[in-house]
């Protein structure tokens, strides 16, 4: 695949609730995680078929995060994932998370696929690169 070939953002709305909010005022800079942890999991389970849902569970094994701005009580936020690649077990990911037009953190992840009934990494398969990585016309 590509440098350039990724799969078509996927957006994650996300709501700042009161347990977000840190002794400063604005969003706890360990919420951010949380929420590309769950953007990357939900873009998962919409997109990858039921029985690859069922047998797989995900891991983190990396995130390089840039926090440019921060978010408040009750702002409106989305977290917009990007699958860029993957390969083996692994698959990478780049997250911008906004308020309107304003970039607030900006993600780099990796994650491992591991088998839900044994805990080690498995494969990616090639059959999900038609679903992750869609032909464009």
């Amino acid at each position: 695949m590509s440098a350039t070939s990724h799969s078509a953002p996927f957006r994650f709305p996300i709501k700042v609730v009161p347990d977000d909010i840190d002794f400063m005022g604005h969003v706890n800079n360990a919420r951010y995680l949380n929420w590309v942890q769950d953007a990357v999991l939900e873009h998962w389970q919409r997109l990858a078929p039921a029985e690859e849902v069922a047998s797989k569970a995900w891991v983190a094994l990396k995130h390089e995060i840039t926090y440019r701005k921060p978010a408040f009580l009750e702002d409106d936020v989305i977290a917009s994932t990007v699958l860029e690649r993957y390969n083996g077990a692994r698959a990478f990911y780049h997250t911008v998370i906004q308020r309107g037009e304003e970039v607030l953190a900006e993600v780099k992840s990796s994650w491992c696929c591991l088998d839900v009934e044994t805990k080690r990494p498995a494969r990616i398969g090639e059959h999900l690169r038609e679903v992750f990585f869609p032909a464009v016309d």
